[in-house]
Parts: C-alpha cells; sequence; structure tokens
C-alpha cells in the first residue's frame, strides 16, 4: 500500500490537540511532566511495537499484544470518551464502561492491522518537544522497507496521573480526529443507540 509522505502539519497536531483537549481538563491534577519522560514513554511505546511486527507472529497473535499496548501507554480512556463526543455525557456508567471495554479491543484491532504493515521496517523516535503547557508532542519515524520514511507524532500528558500518550498522528492521519468521525458515524447508523454501538464496535475495526 502506497503512503503519502507529507509530513503532519502543525495545524493538524494542534487538531488533535484540540480534540483530546476537552476530556483532559477534567482529569485531576498530576506531577509535572518534562521532555525527558514523553520520549522516554514513546520510546518504550516504539520498542514493544518493533518486537510485535518483527516477532514473525500472525495477525490473530499479534492483536492482544497491540491491546497490552494500549492499555498500558494510552490514554483508552481518553481516547474513547473524545471520540464518542457529547453522546458520553448521556450514556450510563454500565454503558460507559461496556463502550470503553469495546473500544479498546476495536482499538487494538484496527491499529494492529496497521502497524503490521510495517513488518521488516523499524521505528524510532526523533524528537520531543513541550507544545502547550503539560503536552508534548513526540516525533519518530518510519522506516519501511522499499517506501520513502514518514513521520509519526505521538501526543503525551499525565493529566490522567500517568505518563500515557493521548493522540498519534501517522503520516498525518490523526487518530483522535479520525475517531471522532468514525465512532459518531458508527452512532449515526445505529440510531444513536450506544447499546447497538457497543455491539458493533466488538466486531469492528
Amino acid at each position: 500500500m502506497a503512503i503519502d509522505t507529507h509530513s503532519p502539519s502543525r495545524r493538524t497536531v494542534l487538531a488533535g490537540l484540540m480534540a483530546g483537549s476537552a476530556a483532559l481538563a477534567i482529569a485531576g491534577p498530576a506531577a509535572a511532566l518534562d521532555t525527558a519522560q514523553a520520549r522516554s514513554l514513546v520510546n518504550s511505546v516504539v520498542d514493544e511495537i518493533n518486537s510485535v511486527i518483527n516477532s514473525g507472529g500472525t495477525l490473530n497473535q499479534m492483536i492482544p499484544q497491540f491491546e497490552h499496548l494500549f492499555n498500558q501507554y494510552a490514554d483508552v480512556n481518553i481516547i474513547a470518551q473524545s471520540s464518542m463526543g457529547v453522546a458520553y455525557r448521556s450514556a450510563t456508567p454500565a454503558q460507559r464502561q461496556a463502550y470503553i471495554e469495546a473500544f479498546k479491543g476495536y482499538l487494538a484491532r484496527k491499529y494492529g492491522k496497521r502497524f503490521r504493515e510495517f513488518i521488516g521496517g523499524k521505528i524510532a523516535v526523533t524528537g520531543a518537544s513541550e507544545i502547550k503547557s503539560g503536552i508534548y508532542q513526540v516525533t519518530s519515524t518510519a522506516k519501511l522497507r522499499g517506501q520513502s520514511p514518514f513521520e509519526l507524532d505521538w501526543l503525551v500528558s499525565n493529566k490522567s496521573g500517568r505518563n500515557l500518550f493521548f493522540n498519534l498522528i501517522i503520516d498525518g492521519v490523526n487518530m483522535l480526529a479520525t475517531e471522532r468521525t468514525e465512532i459518531g458515524g458508527l452512532l449515526d447508523r445505529n440510531g444513536g443507540n450506544v447499546d447497538k454501538l457497543i455491539a458493533t464496535l466488538k466486531r469492528a475495526g
């Protein structure tokens, strides 16, 4: 699959930042995060991704590993809440919990398939900077066989109490913005019914 090699613009990065800011704003205070810690977190993520994609495993073997990776390093609750938008606020506590669990599996399947395209390649962290108070952008480069290198940008915060990434921009494609569109579309196709959305997500990805 051909991949566009244009780097993500600052506007794209800031769009992702805005998409997650509302959810992050309701989280409690946390100890200060710094550039070195943000870069260290993404180095750990990248090391694990490189290990999984080059392990020789099948997709079905990789998916549980990617789900563990997202659960350990990503702020999945914030990503899930932001993706569902205003409908999340009107859902019952039981629906919210079921939705987040279904979303975890969906996220692992969807992005596990995308990362599997990187087999034979390698991702390397190239830089980190604070782009807003307490929010850091960590840049990395994916080098794949037979393709030009392209960037992956990770947005990192600890406003949920842990150092976690809450957005990922793969070659300019913004995960938070994409998932808000995807989940919103699924919710619309299910007539706004949260239980039907949850059932759909369990099969999606």
